[in-house]
């Protein structure tokens, strides 16, 4: 299945979207551009959608808590968004928690809380 992710800006947040199943190299590119829209950007919120995911394995796990690091250092918060349950219930059975990775239901609850008005 190919991958296609999308970066989109939306005032000073950016918006990514990934829709099938990312590759180790896709995720370390998209890590990388990320970053340097970041920067780029000044953005303050980052929403990286993951609806579109079916699989998350523990080095995209870890990317994404990477990615979250990164940003924090450019001064933007990072919120993963669309989880599926499934998803969730895998990263928990192999141990991969990541802490300080925030989370929420929808990219609107994702929005709401980068703006410090919604809950997750």
């Amino acid at each position: 299945m190919s991958t296609t992710t999308s970066i989109v800006g939306l005032g000073d947040v950016l918006l990514v979207t990934i829709q099938g199943e990312l590759s180790d190299d896709d995720a370390l590119r998209l890590q990388e551009e990320l970053t340097t829209r970041v920067a780029d950007t000044g953005a303050r919120g980052v929403l990286i959608d993951i609806s579109g995911l079916e699989i998350v394995d523990s080095f995209l796990a870890r990317t994404l808590h990477d990615i979250a690091g990164a940003s924090a250092l450019l001064a933007a918060r990072t919120v993963v968004v669309g989880m599926r349950p499934e998803v969730a219930i895998t990263l928990v059975e192999l141990g991969l928690t990541l802490p300080g990775l925030e989370t929420a239901l929808t990219v609107s609850c994702g929005l709401s809380l980068l703006n410090g008005t919604g809950s997750r």
